[in-house]
């Protein structure tokens, strides 16, 4: 199996994937036409790319088979281009998840302390303990979280251990698992906002996320509460927030921004960094993470060469046009479901999904054959009666 890495990826991730008989191209800052042109040349079946974009020439080039995203979010990587092309999506959620979650912590108490002016001024040869020493604290603050993942999850640890009341909005959050987790069930992001003295927001981008907390989330913010953002840039209306900064002294601290670099290095003009502290996308940038993410992306590689399933596939269909399934009891013969599947192309149905599934011994099977439509009639009986290694055939109603 051929593996194209087109971003810097770890020593032990490299040794992982040809210890597991990979042919490897490592190829660290190769994009867009580059590689293009990489994929056309080397043809590799797998793909694996950190913050590189990954787009529908580039799909086109080589006959991929599995796209990794070596880190969790998947927004870079077009998934409905590769859904097309029968191309597995898959990613490495919850690797990164501590150490965003302490980049976020640090932000909450860079904020609170004022940690950059402080250094800021001495630099400058500047000594002023009188005005830095007015900082509020944290403890007894609430820390509101809008998502609750495995990054919410891990600012809840940290945010108990200062002391912090914890509430939170997420859409998956239950009042039973909100009490497990020690924190209080807001009903919507509005409500976290209001409730809170700082916000972090620890949601995935996509349809529902984009552009989620806007002027009216910003509106219910207390005034000069702080905001954390280590998610992505995409789900807060910057505008929104810019006006809350100056208006209300809201205190800002992000890692993502609207108008980011495309590279590593590069110049970064965005005017929001003058009234915000700020760090350069590198929530999850720690060799702690990176070596975990390597670590999944070797599984990811393994698993499917050894197996052909991918673990943490991101687009697969969460619903298919079934309507009813065969359940074909059969001897494990050569020919048996293809004389089956034969019937059902013959009548014009398309099949969506099937499993074979053999007992002990390897004398007999059962095959679950999920269907659009339900076939004639005559097929459940005249199939059995002419191919006398199918035991049974029976239909089962998905309606």
């Amino acid at each position: 199996m051929r593996v194209l890495i087109a971003d810097k990826f770890e020593q032990s991730g490299l040794d992982g994937l040809q210890s597991a008989g990979c042919e490897v191209f490592y190829q660290p800052g190769t994009k867009d036409e580059a590689l293009v042109k990489a994929a056309a040349d080397l043809q590799p079946d797998v793909l694996v790319v950190r913050s590189t974009a990954v787009t529908e020439p580039m799909l086109a080039a080589a006959p991929l088979k599995l796209v990794v995203r070596a880190g969790a979010g998947y927004n870079t990587i077009d998934v409905a281009a590769a859904s097309r092309r029968g191309i597995y999506v898959s990613n490495c959620p919850g690797k990164n998840s501590v150490a965003v979650a302490e980049l976020a912590f640090g932000l909450i108490l860079a904020l609170d302390r004022k940690i950059p002016d402080n250094v800021i001024a001495l630099r400058q040869r500047k000594w002023d303990k009188t005005g830095f020493s007015k900082a509020r604290g944290l403890f007894g603050r609430t820390l509101g979280l809008i998502g609750l993942g495995q990054i919410g999850r891990e600012l809840v640890q940290r945010a108990h251990a200062f002391g912090m009341h914890v509430v939170a909005w997420s859409r998956s959050l239950t009042g039973e698992s909100a009490k497990e987790l020690g924190v209080e069930r807001k009903n919507s992001a509005i409500e976290v906002a209001a409730g809170s003295d700082v916000v972090s927001v620890n949601i995935a981008l996509n349809q529902q996320t984009k552009g989620l907390l806007g002027a009216e989330f910003f509106a219910a913010m207390r005034k000069n509460a702080y905001f954390i953002n280590t998610s992505r840039a995409e789900v807060v209306d910057q505008n929104a927030m810019a006006g809350a900064i100056r208006e209300k002294g809201l205190r800002v601290a992000l890692d993502v921004f609207a108008n980011e670099p495309a590279g590593g290095t590069g110049e970064f003009t965005d005017p929001i960094a003058q009234e915000i502290y700020g760090t350069h996308h590198i929530g999850a940038s720690t060799e702690q993470a990176q070596e975990a993410i390597a670590t999944e992306t070797v599984r990811i590689v393994r698993t499917f060469k050894e197996t052909g399933k991918v673990p943490n596939v991101v687009n697969l269909a969460k619903s298919t046009p079934v309507t009813c399934t065969l359940v074909v009891r059969h001897l494990d013969r050569p020919g048996v479901l293809a004389s089956v599947l034969d019937a059902i192309s013959l009548a014009r149905i398309n099949v969506q999904e099937m499993e074979n599934i053999v007992f002990e011994g390897a004398e007999a099977a059962v095959a679950r054959i999920n269907l659009e439509a339900a076939p004639p009639p005559d097929l459940l009986t005249r199939l059995p009666a002419e191919n006398s290694n199918i035991l049974e055939l029976s239909l089962i109603s998905r309606c």
